[in-house]
């Protein structure tokens, strides 16, 4: 049986992970060559460091052996966890890592301090809702022409949330801001 493995990613990991995102991001058939490029100029490594900064686990790396397979990208929005994008590296994509992973994403979030987890899918993008609704994420609108006139489904799953207050966001203290400007200009 493979040994597979949950973990926060770490500032180490950025550039193993932004590869694997922008080799995913151009091989999705289901996206538009528009939302593509939006994407790919959102998802920089310094919005990835950011995501670290405010919470490691937002950028979950799955492992199988010891090796990154995978990972899950999130983040924080008023009381809800958005899934921006998730992967399972090719390599691995025959494996039962998918499905570990997850198990992992609810299990760490739940009980924690979000109310769900929402996504954004594609309503051709069936592999994608399959797993979704595996995981009990319920369709609870179709947004037509949403994001660059294209239809996109919002995949919601309920999270017991059990701490005070909500997060705002991609919010961090001066000191983390000053981190990562820094980073970004020492090329770490």
């Amino acid at each position: 049986m493979e040994q597979m493995n949950a973990r926060a990613a770490t500032n180490a990991d950025i550039g193993l992970v932004h590869r694997e995102l922008m080799d995913l991001i151009d091989s999705m058939p289901f996206y538009s060559d528009l939302f593509k490029a939006h994407e790919k100029a959102r998802f920089t490594r310094t919005f990835l460091r950011t995501l670290i900064a405010v919470d490691p686990w937002h950028v979950l790396l799955l492992e199988m052996e010891g090796e990154v397979g995978g990972f899950l990208i999130s983040g924080p929005d008023c009381g809800t966890i958005f899934q921006y994008w998730s992967a399972i590296f090719p390599k691995f994509r025959k494996t039962p890592l998918g499905r570990f992973g997850m198990e992992a994403f609810i299990e760490h979030w739940d009980n924690s301090r979000f109310h769900k987890a929402s996504t954004y899918v594609r309503p051709d993008n069936r592999p994608a809702l399959a797993l979704l609704r595996r995981y009990k994420y319920e369709q609870v609108a179709l947004l037509e022409q949403h994001i660059f006139g294209e239809d996109y489904l919002i995949m919601e799953r309920k999270l017991n949330k059990t701490t005070q207050g909500y997060d705002r966001g991609l919010t961090l203290s001066a000191s983390k801001r000053m981190e990562l400007k820094l980073r970004k200009f020492f090329g770490g």
